[in-house]
C-alpha cells in the first residue's frame, strides 16, 4: 500500500519534535527536530545549522507504508548523502537540485539511517562545480550538455561558459519563490527536460556521484555521532567534520582506478549496453567487442560503475522504462518490452525492486501528478 502526500516543501509531511527526545545523539538549541507522524512511521530527522550556507542533517526513521511525495522542485541546494543503512547501503550521493520536479518515493519497512552535508546559497554552486571538476572527460562532457539543457529550457538560449550557466541556474532558483512565472519554468522533471540521448548518457553522472563510504568516511561519521562538545565547540567542530566528510568524497572521485586503455574500454563497453539494450550482446561478446576479456570487463564495471556488467544493464532498462511511464500513455506489456523484458511479470518484479512500487501504480502516480499541475 502507498500513501501519497501532496505538499509544498518536503518537510510539510513532518511534525516539530523535541530536542528532549532520547533517540538524538546530542542536540543544541538552535538545532531543528522533526518526527515521523505516528501514522506515517516512526523516527526522527535532525538539522543542525553550521553557517548561513552549510548544515548538517541526522536521518533515522522507518515508514509503515510507501510514501510518494508530489512537490515542487526543490530549493537551490546541493547535498552528500552518506547512506548507513537503507537503500543503498554503505554509499554515499552526491544530489543537486535545480529547482526541477522528481517523482519521489520513500519505501516502506526499511530503516533508513543517513547523514546528510547540504550546501545552500553560494555554495551550492562551489561544491557543484567541485564535483563536476573530478569527473572522467567523457562524464564532464555530459554534465555540460545537462547543465546547458537546464539554462535552455531557463532562458531559450545557451551561453558559452559551463560555469556561467550553472551560477545562473543555481541563482535563478533561489528567486524561484519570488515570481509564479518563474516557479512554474522550474517545475520540468529531467525525463521531460533532457533528450532522449542526453537522457541516457547521464546515466553515468549519476554512478559518478555514487562512491562506496570508505572506512576512513565511516570513522568521520561515528566521530560526529559521538561528538563530546557542547555550543560554539560543537558547531566548530561539527563544521570541520561535515567539510573533511565531503573532501573524503571529492578525494574518492580522483583516485586513478583504471589505465586509460582500460577505461576507455569500459567506457565503450557501457556505451554498446546503452545502445544494444533491448537486445545485448553477452558478456564475453561485448568484451571482444571492446578490446578485453570477461574478465578485466567485469573488474572494470565494479571499479568505475561498483556493478556488474548485467548489472548496469538492468538498471539502465528501469531508467528507460521510468521514463516511458512517465511521458507516454504505453501499456506496462509495451513499455517491458520495449526495454527487453518478455514476461510483464518478470518486468514488473524488477521494477518493483528497482524502484520501489510496481509499473503500473507508478505510471497512474504519475498522471495523477500530470493532471494536477495541470489543473493548478
Amino acid at each position: 500500500m502507498a500513501t501519497r502526500l501532496v505538499i509544498n516543501h518536503w518537510e510539510d509531511w513532518l511534525e516539530s519534535g523535541s530536542l528532549s527526545d532520547t533517540r538524538l545523539h546530542h542536540s543544541e538549541e538552535s538545532d531543528r527536530i522533526l518526527v515521523c507522524p505516528s501514522e506515517l512511521g516512526q523516527g526522527y530527522m535532525q538539522e543542525i545549522p553550521l553557517r548561513d550556507d552549510l548544515s548538517l542533517c541526522i536521518h533515522d526513521y522507518t515508514l509503515h507504508d510507501d510514501l510518494i511525495f508530489d512537490l515542487p522542485g526543490e530549493q537551490n541546494q546541493v547535498e552528500f548523502d552518506f547512506i548507513v543503512t537503507g537503500h543503498n547501503t554503505g554509499y554515499v550521493f552526491f544530489v543537486p537540485y535545480f529547482g526541477l520536479k522528481k517523482f519521489h518515493l520513500k519505501e516502506a519497512r526499511t530503516k533508513v539511517f543517513k547523514v546528510k552535508v547540504a550546501f545552500k546559497h553560494s555554495a551550492s554552486t562551489t561544491y557543484c562545480q567541485a564535483f563536476m571538476e573530478c569527473l572522467t572527460p567523457q562524464t564532464y562532457s555530459i554534465g555540460e550538455q545537462v547543465i546547458q539543457a537546464i539554462y535552455r529550457y531557463q532562458e531559450g538560449h545557451s551561453l558559452s561558459s559551463t560555469a556561467v550557466m550553472l551560477t545562473h541556474v543555481m541563482q535563478r532558483v533561489m528567486s524561484a519563490g519570488q515570481s509564479q512565472n518563474t516557479l512554474s519554468k522550474l517545475h520540468a522533471t529531467f525525463e521531460e527536460l533532457l533528450n532522449e540521448t542526453l537522457y541516457s548518457a547521464a546515466i553515468d553522472i549519476g554512478y559518478a556521484a555514487r562512491r562506496p563510504i570508505t572506512p576512513v568516511m565511516q570513522q568521520v561519521i561515528g566521530e560526529i555521532l559521538s561528538c563530546p562538545y557542547q555550543r560554539q565547540n560543537r558547531r566548530t567542530y561539527l563544521k570541520e567534520k561535515a567539510l573533511h566528510l565531503v573532501a573524503l568524497y571529492l578525494e574518492s572521485m580522483l583516485h586513478p582506478r583504471l589505465s586509460d586503455y582500460d577505461f576507455s574500454c569500459i567506457h565503450r563497453a557501457a556505451t554498446i549496453l546503452r545502445q544494444q539494450f533491448a537486445n545485448p550482446p553477452t558478456v564475453e561478446a561485448l568484451a571482444r567487442q571492446v578490446g578485453t576479456n570477461r574478465l578485466k570487463l567485469n573488474q572494470g564495471f565494479h571499479q568505475v560503475y561498483s556493478i556488474t556488467p548485467f548489472n548496469y544493464l538492468r538498471q539502465y532498462r528501469m531508467g528507460q522504462a521510468q521514463r516511458l511511464l512517465m511521458l507516454s500513455d504505453v501499456s506496462v506489456v509495451d513499455v517491458a518490452a520495449a526495454v527487453g523484458y518478455r514476461h510483464r511479470s518478470r518486468f514488473a518484479q524488477t521494477f518493483r525492486k528497482y524502484v520501489g512500487i510496481n509499473p503500473k501504480t507508478f505510471q497512474m502516480e504519475i498522471s495523477q501528478m500530470r493532471r494536477l499541475g495541470c489543473a493548478s
